[in-house]
């Protein structure tokens, strides 16, 4: 079984997409993936990987936040997953 990944990044304070943000996405500390965010701060398809879990690691440009690392269980299927990100605060969900 498979699943599907793809993110993107918004830069809340400014109120746009962040560009140019590296992502990562890693199993145990096997890197499986990774990409830059477009002008559009989007990654369209940052890996396809089988079913497990996974480690999602943004690397920001903010003033505070160096590195936003989540912990995520991939089942079979396509998962998207945005940060919002704003100089001292973040945030993410599972989108569509």
């Amino acid at each position: 079984m498979t699943a599907t990944l793809s993110t993107h990044v918004l830069d809340t304070e400014r109120g746009r997409p962040a560009a140019g943000v590296l992502v990562e996405l890693f199993r145990a500390d096997e890197l499986v993936g990774a990409a830059e965010t477009d002008a559009d701060g989007r990654i369209g398809a940052l890996a396809e990987v089988e079913t497990g879990a996974y480690r999602l690691v943004f690397h920001p440009p903010s003033p505070f936040f160096r590195r936003v690392e989540l912990e995520v269980a991939l089942d079979e299927g396509h998962y998207h997953v945005p940060l919002l990100l704003a100089p001292y605060s973040c945030t993410t969900y599972r989108g569509s």
